[in-house]
């Protein structure tokens, strides 16, 4: 962005919190358009289901139900050497400087802590980002958050958490519980069209209505068939998430979702990680971006950087 650039990023956006608040700031000072790659704000399903949820159609939210695919456990993996013509030093950037394994890199490399977050930052900058923009906190969050991992690690295997349980709390009450299942686990809950388990349910005083890739349903089918009145309120529509993305390069105007987005997104899951390392629960001040009177979690926040992938080679 600062050379002038256009940004289409993919999720997750950023490794950690202070990394998104940089990357706001920075997006403000220069004006150019960025979209996160969380391209289910520009579903069909998703977006009905927001909607849905704002105009009031299941009353009052009490509570989201997010569920997560669980991730890989495994290890230990044995050393390397690096394959020719990979340039592992820029693969590792500003992450510590370890022996070379394959199974932290290419795909894989989701289920370390050091690189990502697991399935928490994987599928859950997708459904939980949903949640955010269902409960208009798009540049905002929740109050407390609490987790813990369900399964040890494996001593030299991945290092984040394949099965976890994690509980956001938002100002006036809304529960938003997001976890890992696997496939004895799940219950008869509905999978999406590529048969993938995992999804959001949204829980009111009305009723729920239960939302993943290509498929909407509710505890009364009316919930979704009747049409929305005249005048209700209405979210950014997007169709093509790419698509959206270029006509904004084109218009100027912000994408469906934009660097404050992505990184609040980002940070919904990046809290659900913390927690889940620190095994207790933590209040966490939105408005300040930074755990309230908790030195140990606000450690966290940023990570040391490897030279020269730092912020100075920018």
């Amino acid at each position: 962005m600062k050379a002038g650039k256009d940004v289409y990023c993919e999720k997750p956006l950023t490794l950690t919190i202070d990394e998104g608040k940089r990357l706001v700031e920075v997006q403000r000072q220069t004006g150019r358009v960025l979209q996160t790659g969380t391209q289910q704000r520009s579903s069909r399903e998703f977006r009905l289901a927001v909607n849905l949820v704002r105009s009031g159609r299941i009353g009052k939210v009490r509570k989201a139900e997010v569920w997560l695919p669980a991730g890989l456990r495994g290890g230990p993996f044995a050393e390397g050497p690096v394959p020719a013509g990979f340039d592992y030093d820029f693969w590792l950037g500003q992450t510590p400087k370890v022996p070379y394994v394959k199974e932290r890199t290419h795909f894989s490399f989701r289920y370390w802590w050091e690189y990502s977050g697991g399935t928490m930052t994987d599928w859950g900058a997708h459904h939980n980002d949903i949640v955010l923009w269902a409960l208009d906190r798009d540049g905002s969050g929740p109050v407390s958050v609490e987790g813990k991992p369900l399964v040890e690690m494996i001593p030299g295997g991945y290092t984040a958490a394949s099965e976890y349980a994690v509980t956001y709390t938002y100002a006036g009450g809304v529960v938003h519980e997001c976890r890992s299942t696997t496939a004895s686990e799940w219950h008869g809950g509905v999978k999406d069209r590529g048969g993938q388990q995992h999804g959001i349910k949204f829980i009111g005083e009305g009723g729920w209505i239960w939302v993943t890739r290509g498929v909407i349903q509710a505890s009364d089918p009316a919930i979704i068939e009747q049409a929305l009145p005249e005048g209700a309120p209405l979210v950014y529509e997007s169709s093509d998430h790419m698509g959206n993305f270029v006509d904004c390069v084109k218009t100027r105007k912000p994408t469906i979702c934009p660097a404050e987005t992505g990184h609040r997104s980002a940070s919904l899951c990046h809290l659900g990680v913390i927690a889940i390392r620190l095994g207790r629960k933590l209040a966490w001040d939105p408005a300040k971006e930074q755990f309230a009177a908790d030195e140990e979690a606000n450690r966290y926040l940023a990570r040391p950087m490897r030279k020269p992938y730092d912020y100075d080679m920018l």
